[in-house]
């Protein structure tokens, strides 16, 4: 398991390219027949990556440095699948995980296993009790239209694990998929200073990418993401983007509480 330490917003103000990119780009998640995992300081959260061979089976582990016995003895997890439909097995029991659908996992779950052909996303953060183990397809929850085509951010965002039919300690979790010919993500942008947030950024074609906003408001830095790379967003850092082409992204909180909402604005004229 990879470890990625919390940083001060001082000390971004500061880095090159290379160590930005070392402290929040999670490049390589996704590796045929393995489960990944990178774990943030930032609120203690972990990104996880699992695919499984073809005609195989795929057992979620739990990392050595957990010092657990299993991954769940003490936290929760929302599990999005970006490939083709397919099984996930938690505790004996079978559930069918639709592309962009998701499983959320609760605390004392024993085991996880993963099949072909899904190619499953993990978040999880530390949780304080126990909440069931709960399918959610990729049309149910909470499922908004946003934007307009002429400011380039027409969307759809589906609050999949949002503190409503699914409880959750604090995990929020949901999919959002930019219409053709849009590109802007979360602009105007915003921070959230009660939790920290993730994106995992897929559908973006071969030679397209993404350019993520990171930083303070009046300190911005950038991030150039490829296909299937996640974002690290500390608490005190926006969270927006433009791509070359129109892709999806997972978005991913914990922390403070779960208020979608409870936001501070930052004004793209504010912003430096």
């Amino acid at each position: 398991m990879e470890n990625r330490y919390a940083c001060a917003p001082e000390h971004v103000a500061g880095m090159r390219t290379a160590e930005l990119r070392e402290r929040f780009l999670v490049e390589n998640l996704f590796t045929d027949g393995e489960v990944n995992f990178t774990y943030s300081h930032h609120d203690r959260v972990i990104l996880a990556g699992a695919v499984p061979a073809e005609g195989a089976q795929l057992e979620l582990p739990t990392p050595e440095a957990l010092h657990a016995e299993h991954l769940f003895d003490n936290r929760e997890a929302g599990i999005i699948n970006i490939g083709a439909d397919a099984e996930v097995t938690v505790d004996g029991q079978t559930y069918t995980v639709a592309h962009k659908g998701l499983l959320y996992v609760g605390r004392g779950t024993r085991s996880v296993t993963f099949s072909a052909p899904g190619r499953f996303y993990l978040y999880s953060a530390p949780a304080h009790t126990e909440y069931p183990t709960t399918l959610v397809g990729p049309d149910e929850g909470n499922v908004l239209e946003l934007g307009e085509q002429e400011t380039s951010n027409k969307r759809t965002l589906r609050q999949l694990l949002f503190n409503g039919d699914v409880k959750s300690c604090q995990v929020m979790m949901g999919v959002t998929t930019l219409a053709p010919g849009s590109m802007w993500n979360t602009m105007p942008a915003h921070t959230h200073d009660r939790r920290m947030e993730a994106y995992l950024y897929f559908d973006v074609a071969d030679e397209a990418r993404v350019i993520h906003l990171m930083g303070e408001p009046s300190e911005t830095r950038h991030l150039v993401v490829a296909n299937e790379q996640a974002v690290i967003s500390p608490s005190w850092s926006v969270h927006s983007g433009v791509g070359t082409k129109a892709y999806s992204f997972i978005w991913a909180m914990a922390g403070e509480n779960q208020k979608f909402d409870d936001m501070d604005p930052a004004p793209v004229t504010s912003m430096e």
